[in-house]
């Protein structure tokens, strides 16, 4: 499982308020190209957000399921990306000294063949987009909170 972690200088809810809205999803996870659609009750559990992921002409169209959302603490998603697989990814968010939030975001394959290559690279990998996604998610979350 890759882990990461990133304090971020907002707020959990200024936080979540970014992880609800499923529109943004592109701009920060990194490997998301494009949101299709996103279901009218995002992030509630069962909603889906619907992707495409990888580069042109060979990007894969699937969807996210919301799995369990405890606002503005926890949200934890299942990532289809059929036929390479999915994975479980998991998002805590934590209070910290000063108005900042610790991010922790843990993804894991748990279907398909991404699970059967596994290997420490591909963790390797993982870790470090996960670590520039925390990055992206950073940069709109404290931009939202000087816009307020």
């Amino acid at each position: 499982m890759a882990i990461v972690e990133k304090v971020i200088d907002a707020p959990p809810e200024q936080v979540f308020d970014v992880l609800a809205d499923g529109w943004t999803y592109s701009d920060w996870v990194v490997g998301t190209a494009h949101i299709r659609d996103v279901d009218d009750f995002w992030p509630r559990v069962g909603s889906q957000l619907h992707h495409r992921a990888g580069p042109w002409p060979f990007s894969l169209e699937d969807s996210s399921t919301v799995l369990l959302c405890e606002p503005p603490h926890r949200l934890t998603l299942r990532a289809e990306l059929w036929p390479a697989g999915e994975a479980i990814v998991v998002f805590t968010l934590e209070p910290v000294d000063g108005g900042a939030t610790r991010v922790r975001l843990g993804e894991d394959f748990a279907a398909g063949p991404l699970r059967w290559l596994r290997t420490k690279l591909n963790d390797l990998v993982l870790h470090q987009r996960n670590k520039e996604t925390l990055r992206r998610l950073s940069d709109i979350a404290t931009r939202q909170k000087g816009d307020q």
